[in-house]
């Protein structure tokens, strides 16, 4: 039997969304379109008056900016952001975790200190842009092309990569926020239990200098640092980085993977390129993932600050305590005072991607972005790339835009990636791998050799939430094992680490 040509929601929304394209005319939930609506948009069920509140999900997403007759077409020409109260219930839907008694295991390395690791790669980080190119040449001489080639590490089958995470600040700087944002990014990134080794490379006159860093973030006996300047150059420290790296791959080769339980895993959820269909399927499915992880005792961590805004009163109500909930309230405010200040607005989020995929507000792409964090209890609210220390749901600051987002929950801890998309986003994140979940199906058949599960059989009818979830977490596992994912097999991952740029230029 073929699936409704349209979902419902919840029982008391305006609006249905439409399974695939509705030509004019069609019936649909008791109404008829009145113009064509694309796959993926909404569809008013009943009038609106003009100011009155659009709902979706049960929860607000917009108001009518003029009359909406049964029917039409739901979108920005027709539904606007305003403002309404919201109930914040500190910890009122806060229960018990209904921990699992028998946890779930994978095949993990263990670290001398106990922690452990999905991947085993050796790390070159920068502590500026001037120091980039130096870096990215040490790892060059260690990488085979993902189309084929000689491998340069094939005598050290149980090490991943060689990865330079390079950016483009370190200097021209503030002293003060700017800075320790970005040393707490590659102190976390130093400290990751997927490296078995790091190298970090300076020029020497930076404002970031690499004794402020490893003062600051306690590296000291962590890794390797060496200054441009100091070391008579470009060709001689890259000669050194090399010879450094040679010296690390028989240590770093010498790990197996042994059988550990899944409360090693801390998985960092995104979304990005996400459409009318995000809070349908691939979000909730990864949701229900998110809660099996949490009782099997591992830790997820939702982020992306801005796309929670104006569903962060359905957070506050699963805080572990108020003092929680309010960490998470007070970085709403601090996003509109900066949105204000730098002459933009909380609804400029929604991309025209995002848009074109039938999302039309940032409440809407908010309520259908939580999902992501299932249902289990908000234990911890965290600032960008901090240590994420608590087990079970904690909440990262971050800003929306992705790289910048996984970036700071790989530096707190993140050993796994689940990437929710709609529109197609094509996304690695090392040294943590990262799963591509299609919201879709049209979508995962186009890019499926990009996208590692489909998600858009729960809009096609074919399975529920739960079963997907299921299938999500069975995929973490795997992959925590050291599965490749489709990212993994372009080498994904280097070019996307972007810690948040915050702070005037000098």
């Amino acid at each position: 039997m073929a699936p409704p040509l349209f979902i419902r929601l919840n029982a008391g929304d305006g609006v249905v969304i439409a399974r695939a394209a509705l030509p004019a005319g069609t019936e649909v939930a008791g109404v008829t379109t009145t113009s064509r609506i694309p796959p993926g948009h909404k569809v008013a069920v009943r009038a609106h008056a003009t100011g009155e509140a659009i709902r979706r999900y049960g929860q607000i997403i917009g108001f009518a900016t003029r009359p909406i007759a049964p029917g039409e077409h739901v979108h920005v020409h027709n539904c606007a952001m305003g403002d309404f109260d919201r109930d914040y219930a500190w910890g009122v839907d806060a229960r018990p975790t209904a921990y699992v008694d028998r946890a779930a295991h994978f095949m993990g390395i263990r670290r001398p200190d106990g922690r452990v690791a999905t991947r085993n790669y050796i790390g070159i980080l920068t502590s500026v842009n001037c120091s980039a190119h130096a870096a990215q040449l040490v790892a060059d001489a260690f990488r085979k092309s993902p189309f084929g080639g000689d491998d340069p590490l094939a005598a050290y089958p149980n090490v991943d990569g060689v990865v330079a995470l390079t950016h483009k600040t370190g200097c021209g700087m503030t002293q003060q926020e700017p800075l320790a944002l970005l040393r707490r990014t590659l102190g976390g990134y130093a400290r990751h239990p997927n490296f078995a080794a790091v190298i970090v490379l300076g020029l020497g006159c930076e404002v970031n200098q690499l004794g402020g860093l490893v003062q600051e973030q306690k590296l000291a006996g962590r890794l390797r640092s060496m200054d441009i300047q100091e070391m008579g150059g470009t060709r001689k420290t890259v000669q050194a980085g090399i010879a450094f790296v040679r010296e690390a791959l028989a240590d770093a080769d010498r790990v197996t993977r042994e059988s550990v339980p899944a409360s090693h895993l801390t998985v960092a959820l995104q979304c990005g390129g996400s459409d009318g269909y995000s809070g349908i399927t691939a979000n909730p499915a990864l949701g229900a993932a998110s809660d099996l992880l949490v009782r099997h005792g591992g830790t997820v961590i939702l982020s992306e600050t801005p796309e929670t805004y104006g569903a962060e009163h359905l957070l506050t109500r699963r805080a572990t305590s108020r003092d929680v909930g309010e960490k998470l309230v007070g970085l709403m405010r601090w996003w509109e005072e900066y949105t204000r200040r730098e002459g933009a607005e909380m609804n400029a989020n929604p991309s025209p991607g995002n848009k074109a995929g039938g999302l039309t507000t940032i409440l809407e792409k908010s309520l259908g972005a939580m999902a992501k964090a299932g249902s289990t209890n908000l234990v911890d609210v965290v600032a960008y790339a901090e240590e994420v220390t608590k087990r079970g749901f904690v909440f990262m600051d971050t800003p929306g835009y992705d790289p910048v987002a996984a970036t700071g929950q790989v530096a707190g801890g993140a050993n796994l990636v689940c990437f929710t998309t709609g529109r197609g986003s094509v996304f690695g994140c090392k040294p943590a791998p990262s799963i591509k979940l299609a919201t879709n199906t049209p979508m995962f058949r186009r890019m499926e050799e990009d996208m590692d599960i489909n998600c858009g059989t729960i809009a096609d009818g074919e399975e529920d939430v739960a079963a997907c979830g299921e299938r999500i977490f069975e995929a973490m596992l795997r992959v925590a094992s050291g599965e490749r994912t489709k990212s993994e097999t372009y080498d994904f991952g280097a070019d996307e680490f972007a810690p948040w740029t915050i702070g005037a230029t000098m």
